[in-house]
């Protein structure tokens, strides 16, 4: 195991993390939503805004003008926004939540925001004066130079969002993209109007000048509408690397005084496994000079051990993590044994310096992977071997055989069970929006669909995308979000199961899983029944049934039902 170079930040091992994919999360403000020319791309006059209910698989008559879902669905804008975030801080605290990660905020064309136009300001169509700020930004004489740089209306917005997000006691990140940007990003644009003339002829991966000014370049993965920032084998490019640390310290530290409270907490960094370790390593040190408890977490989808070693990032999305776990708790034939998984926690954990592991963002589905709930509806998408199975496994575009309906309540059964393994095992807990509801949804583009709202009119479904189907209603599925609340509320109520050690508990059932979490003198036993068959559980120890409330007796044989669980906090070490 690797010796580690510097601490994680402490407060993340007591974080429950939720994320947000802003587009999709809540309509505060119509009048800020987007245009057509916000949009890179030009299409149908015929465009609206999206209702927020639609049936997902429904197509407006634009939609079937540009000939079916997937050549349209791209192009949908439901009109979320930073005030709708901002509006729901209530429910996220009420659930549990303590730590926010958003989706790119910064300003792009995209739905997504993964392409964007500049690094430096919020996107307009987030913010309360959309037409006012494209109108300031087009009047600025902005360069690379902060000292060019305006504050817009949405700027401001998001710092005083970012305010209110601390004055709650919670702490947000935000998801910098620094491998590539958009063709409308500022340096791109004036690269294709002036060309080798143009002062950003160093900033992207050129492989060939044309004599008409023309060029030739690298996009990400072959995507020509996310040309790749220029590199060497150990950095970016000094102007593009001064010009990301100046980016940085404008949302780290927006008044420049040094005092890191009014700035975002840290940063979730895209597709990290494509910048160079060298530039990571400069970066990482320039965030911990502005705050030394900022959090730096990447998109790494295998293991991380070259990410982790103190001197690059303090977490990742832990995606080696949700493989084993959602192939165990599904339990799809052949199901996957006690002893096979707890080896592979163990194996996972052991490559790392220990801290690590306790802020690890332990998710089950993101922006980049099927709903979890419709993952363990398919029990075809199982075992899940790496990333790439899970990813396209679970994209209707590559395989139709994915069941995208309403799951089954054996699925939603299975959800509850690992929600609590979750919640009472060693790494910080993730939740994508409207999990917590039963949104449901293959991948991309699925896995964005509008979030659930008990004050949203919704369409039942009624399409999939090779017919229609029998209608399912759709709301917030509230007796789940109660069961996460309690159980959210349960892990922050014990300091030993958000930072005490775990200790593997054998059994005779080859899926029954076991664990003890011990902290100073107190200790929690988890206790889970994965399996198709009712187990027995001998208790040891008498206690407090942290679920229920009731005493647990010591010696007491307690039969377990498939599917179900046991917390036991034991008297013995209290």
């Amino acid at each position: 195991m690797t010796e580690q170079v510097e601490t994680v930040p402490d407060w993340a091992k007591d974080a429950v993390w939720y994320q947000v994919f802003p587009e999709r999360f809540r309509n505060g403000d119509p009048a800020n939503d987007p245009a057509l020319s916000d949009m890179a791309e030009p299409h149908n006059p015929a465009w609206s805004i999206m209702p927020w209910g639609i049936d997902w698989y429904r197509q407006e008559p634009w939609e079937r003008e540009r000939g079916g879902f997937f050549q349209s669905v791209y192009l949908r804008r439901f009109g979320g926004d930073l005030i709708g975030l901002r509006d729901k801080l209530d429910y996220l605290q009420d659930l549990g939540v303590t730590a926010l990660y958003l989706n790119p905020v910064f300003m792009a064309p995209s739905l997504h925001k993964y392409d964007g136009s500049c690094f430096h300001h919020i996107d307009p169509t987030f913010g309360p004066d959309r037409v006012g700020d494209l109108r300031a930004l087009a009047e600025a004489d902005e360069t690379e130079d902060p000292s060019t740089w305006i504050l817009t209306s949405a700027d401001r917005y998001f710092l005083d969002l970012v305010k209110d997000i601390h004055d709650r006691g919670m702490r947000v990140i935000i998801d910098g993209v620094f491998n590539h940007t958009g063709r409308e990003f500022f340096a791109f644009r004036d690269l294709l109007a002036h060309g080798k003339a143009s002062r950003y002829r160093d900033w992207y991966k050129i492989k060939e000048w044309k004599d008409d000014r023309h060029f030739l370049y690298d996009g990400w993965f072959g995507h020509q509408a996310l040309p790749e920032l220029a590199r060497d084998d150990e950095n970016l490019a000094p102007p593009v690397r001064q010009y990301i640390f100046d980016c940085t310290t404008r949302w780290m530290d927006p008044d420049g005084d040094g005092d890191p409270s009014d700035g975002i907490d840290g940063w979730r960094l895209d597709v990290a496994f494509c910048v160079p370790h060298g530039f990571w390593k400069d970066w990482r040190k320039h965030v911990k000079s502005i705050n030394p408890d900022g959090y730096l977490t990447a998109e790494i989808v295998t293991t991380a051990e070259a990410y982790l070693r103190g001197d690059e990032f303090d977490a990742v999305m832990n995606y080696a993590w949700l493989y084993p776990t959602v192939t165990f708790f599904n339990g799809a034939e052949p199901a996957m044994d006690t002893i096979t998984f707890r080896r592979e926690l163990d194996d996972l954990r052991d490559l790392y310096p220990p801290d690590v592991s306790y802020v690890q963002q332990n998710l089950y589905d993101s922006h980049d992977v099927g709903r979890i709930a419709s993952v363990l509806h398919n029990p075809s998408m199982l075992p899940v071997s790496d990333f790439d199975h899970y990813f396209n496994r679970s994209r209707v575009k590559h395989d139709h055989g994915f069941d995208t309906t309403r799951p089954s309540p054996e699925a939603y059964a299975r959800l509850r069970q690992m929600v609590i393994f979750q919640m009472t095992y060693i790494g910080a807990p993730m939740i994508y929006y409207g999990t917590e509801v039963g949104i449901w949804g293959a991948n991309d583009p699925d896995c964005r669909q509008p979030m659930l709202w008990d004050d949203v009119e919704y369409e039942p479904e009624t399409h999939r995308i090779d017919g229609s189907i029998s209608p399912n209603p759709r709301k917030p599925d509230m007796d789940l979000f109660r069961f996460y609340r309690k159980a959210i509320g349960i892990r922050h109520a014990s300091d030993t199961l958000r930072r005490g050690d775990v200790e593997w508990i054998d059994h005779s059932s080859p899926r029954v899983l076991a664990y003890r979490r011990s902290l100073g003198h107190e200790a929690v036993v988890v206790v889970l029944n994965a399996g198709e068959s009712a187990a027995t559980w001998e208790v040891e120890h008498g206690g407090t049934d942290l679920w229920t409330g009731s005493p647990v007796v010591a010696r007491a044989a307690v039969d377990m039902e498939p599917g179900s669980w046991l917390l036991i906090r034991e008297d013995s070490l209290q």
